[in-house]
């Protein structure tokens, strides 16, 4: 049975396979293997005569009887109840009751019960005469609220090991949020069994603080391209010398190594959706014209069965077809396993990434195979944004799908990446500074506030010292026309011409032998413009009728206003600036 589920009986791990059996033969004083329960494997762990190192093989034998109909299999290491400390008796009783009556999942009721019993120390060192629920009040509510942020890490917890890095460090706003709804949850599900009085909404005045949900935002943190691409080689070429290995050698198969590393790389999956897919989760279907009908010769479209998540309900998305034949080798290799239940439905299923009847637990990707594929590609396990962790390729993947050339939609990226809402996508969507780049320039943010114009200087007039003289050595080129004004960008009347005694029209004789002088040189100036003579350049009739009306009384630089300049006799009207087009621009 052993043999059939992957373990290697040669190798020198699993040399203690053939010393735990012994040891349990012996301790039944029976050669029959008929004759085992699960009362024995609980005597040999009781009484203490293997080493501690061999439970794992001791689980691992129990688990083949129990296949083979001769005992009950192990019990799972979360069902061990914690024997708590520096807790009231009577607030532990209430906790153990909620644990084992609340219908959220394992992990979740586990990580409450945590935080429900550091309460109860805290009721201990704080409230000693609040020993139960009942006695809770607003103000014992209050209290919790103020200690909890103020509390640090390290404060009224059971065992330090691993903290010590990190205790004395106040408390993340997130970790006070599930604090505060582990313990609001407890209160608000006693109510609803009427295990308690109502005696306050837990709602409301066990409520995250503004000042705590403020500190809390989403952050997908994306990894860098340069990067990904780097991770992507190293997950492509995966090889067995990249496996960690023991003296018993590599612990699971390099096809599943590799399954599970192109299905991180590829998937945009969550850990826990990648360790919980099923066998036969990849299907291939033929490419489709609009009719329906197959198409001859194209290559088959991979589709994943994604299994029920925590945001919803199974679906199926395209992948890779790269990903795709890898599962299939993986599936084609993997030893026969038992069904085993799925902690989040509780049905019996063939999980696809299962070895020696045990399934890949989901930190194995955060632990085990990310450091593989950094020490590979040679890239750090850290950026300037934190560790690479297998969330970031979720966040990572939606990017580059969003920002790719044929970018996905808003709302495609939705079903593909499995989310209940499209806030949830726009979180993992971040627009790249290549495409943010391209955007920016495209809008025309300079070119729409500075126009260009083109501006002759008469070169024979500086030589000949009649500029010093006070004659006109500088024009711009209107289109319609040539103005003298030395101060242009000041003129208010630039986009308007009133044609004073500054402007020279084109059909002049004057402007004819100016613009064909040979010494005449030719330079672009940057005019920058106001809101009204923006909308002005941008076509806006209405608010070229505001801008003329607004300039009517505004004297020129020769000093008439438009308006008189208009009730002269034969004065021409006022001319608006025609502004060369993108093109024109691009062609001076």
């Amino acid at each position: 049975m052993l043999a059939g589920w992957g373990y290697r009986l040669g190798d020198e791990r699993d040399k203690l396979l053939p010393t735990v059996v012994c040891h349990l033969l012996l301790l039944n004083r029976s050669p029959r293997l008929a004759d085992w329960s699960s009362d024995l494997f609980g005597q040999a762990r009781a009484e203490g005569g293997l080493p501690a190192h061999q439970f794992a093989v001791l689980n691992a034998v129990q688990r083949a009887a129990a296949s083979l109909g001769l005992c009950e299999p192990p019990a799972r290491g979360d069902s061990r109840e914690p024997t708590p400390e520096g807790v009231p008796p009577s607030w532990a009783d209430w906790v153990q009751r909620w644990y084992a009556t609340s219908t959220l999942t394992p992990r979740v009721r586990r990580g409450f019960r945590t935080t429900l019993l550091k309460a109860g120390r805290w009721l201990a060192a704080e409230q000693p005469t609040i020993i139960e629920p009942q006695q809770w009040s607003r103000q014992t509510c209050a209290a919790w609220v103020a200690a909890l942020d103020r509390m640090r890490v390290g404060d009224f917890v059971q065992r330090d090991a691993g903290l010590h890095h990190r205790a004395g460090q106040p408390l993340s706003a997130a970790t006070k949020a599930t604090y505060l709804t582990a313990v609001r949850t407890f209160f608000r599900d006693c109510q609803e069994w009427e295990w308690l009085p109502r005696r306050f909404d837990p709602q409301r005045v066990l409520a995250t603080p503004r000042s705590v949900a403020a500190q809390i935002a989403p952050n997908p943190r994306t990894i860098a391209d340069e990067v990904w691409a780097k991770l992507l080689w190293a997950g492509l070429n995966l090889a067995a010398d990249d496996l960690p290995a023991s003296r018993a050698g590599v612990f699971y198969p390099l096809e599943m190594v590799r399954a599970i590393a192109l299905t991180w790389l590829f998937s945009g999956l969550r850990s826990d959706e990648i360790t919980r897919l099923r066998l036969g989760c990849i299907r291939w279907q033929q490419h489709t014209d609009t009719a329906g009908t197959a198409s001859e010769g194209g290559d088959a479209v991979c589709l994943l069965d994604v299994p029920t998540h925590k945001t919803g309900t199974a679906f199926t998305k395209p992948v890779d077809p790269l990903m795709g034949r890898v599962i299939d080798a993986w599936q084609h290799a993997r030893p026969h396993q038992p069904a085993m239940p799925d902690r989040r439905t509780g049905e019996q299923v063939d999980f696809l990434f299962a070895f020696r009847a045990r399934r890949v637990p989901q930190t194995y990707i955060n632990t085990s195979l990310i450091p593989v594929l950094c020490r590979k590609a040679g890239v750090p396990r850290a950026d300037v944004r934190g560790a690479i962790t297998s969330h970031r390729a979720r966040s990572t993947i939606a990017s580059q799908l969003y920002n790719a050339k044929e970018p996905m939609s808003l709302f495609e990226l939705q079903a593909w990446l499995g989310h209940r809402s499209p806030q949830s996508t726009q979180h993992y969507a971040k627009i790249s500074p290549v495409t943010l780049t391209r955007a920016y320039g495209d809008a025309g943010y300079f070119a729409r506030n500075v126009r260009t114009i083109e501006v002759l200087l008469d070169r024979d007039a500086v030589a000949s010292g009649a500029a010093a003289g006070g004659d006109p050595w500088q024009y711009y080129d209107l289109g319609h026309g040539l103005c003298s004004y030395t101060f242009f960008e000041q003129c208010p009347h630039r986009m308007a011409c009133a044609r004073c005694d500054f402007y020279t029209p084109k059909d002049s004789t004057k402007a004819q032998l100016l613009e064909a002088q040979a010494g005449l040189q030719r330079l672009l100036a940057s005019i920058p413009l106001t809101d009204d003579e923006r909308a002005a350049v941008d076509d806006d009739n209405a608010a070229l009728g505001r801008l003329l009306e607004r300039l009517a009384d505004v004297a020129t630089p020769a000093g008439p206003t438009p308006r008189e300049l208009r009730a002269e006799p034969g004065a021409p009207l006022p001319l608006i600036v025609k502004q060369p087009t993108s093109g024109e621009r691009r062609d001076r």
